[in-house]
């Protein structure tokens, strides 16, 4: 109690602030904290996984609406195999827990949607994911996006082949196809872009992280590694956001 106390006392005042609403994040950083400390890097998945949640939980309090974590990509697939199984037992490990703490997450309001290629998941884990997603459909509080298996430029592909689709079948003409209907094939169809992207690590690049949605993102990057993001860190993103004029390509 007195730890949740401490950290409602620190809590961002918002009042006379630009509020980012969408915020993605780069969960980035995992394997060196642990290498740093002599354990082994599913630890520091296991560390980076309780931040994730954290940080989640802290953004929703102060207010920011769409949140999406980028939490293993397409080119993951290629690291030590003991290290993949390991951050798929997370993946069930907070997807069961989740499914334990109904009531909590009744409370926080969460909407969950995984986004990124289902197909080359284990299949208890879709399922697991699938669950999640029924169950948190009805939540409008916070929505939150955790990519899994996911690629920006993929992503990109999957939206245009659907438009390629429309328009063999005599559906759509090439002419007429819009910035609106590659957007609309995405996987965060129907939320807004991201205003602000997060990356820890001191790592300066994109990672193939929403390459489309991210065309006018702000962007905010830390040398603190993932395990040892703390809400404090979060605060120095969203203010530092605040401060900045969003041209948009126009005169300011």
């Amino acid at each position: 109690m007195c730890c949740a106390r401490r950290e409602a006392e620190k809590m961002l005042d918002t009042t006379n602030i630009n509020l980012p609403r969408h915020v993605g994040v780069i969960m980035d950083g995992n394997g060196r904290w642990a290498k740093k400390r002599g354990v082994p890097r599913w630890e520091g998945h296991r560390e980076g996984a309780r931040v994730f949640r954290r940080i989640g939980e802290y953004a929703a309090d102060i207010g920011v609406k769409y949140l999406t974590f980028y939490a293993f990509s397409t080119e993951n697939w290629s690291r030590p195999p003991e290290e993949v199984a390991a951050i798929m037992q997370l993946f069930r490990e907070y997807l069961l827990e989740g499914d334990e703490r109904i009531k909590e997450n009744e409370e926080k309001g969460m909407r969950l949607r995984f986004i990124g290629d289902r197909s080359g998941l284990p299949a208890d884990i879709v399922n697991l994911i699938e669950k999640a997603e029924r169950e948190s459909a009805d939540k409008s509080r916070v929505y939150v996006n955790i990519a899994l298996n996911y690629g920006g430029r993929d992503e990109i592909v999957g939206s245009v082949k659907k438009i390629a689709q429309k328009v063999a079948c005599g559906e759509m003409k090439p002419d007429d196809i819009t910035q609106d209907d590659i957007s609309g094939g995405l996987y965060t169809a129907g939320q807004p872009d991201p205003d602000l992207i997060i990356r820890p690590s001191g790592e300066y690049r994109i990672s193939n992280f929403l390459l489309w949605q991210s065309a006018y993102s702000e962007f905010w990057y830390s040398d603190v590694l993932w395990p040892d993001f703390t809400t404090d860190d979060f605060d120095r993103a969203v203010l530092a956001y605040s401060g900045r004029n969003r041209r948009f390509g126009n005169i300011g």
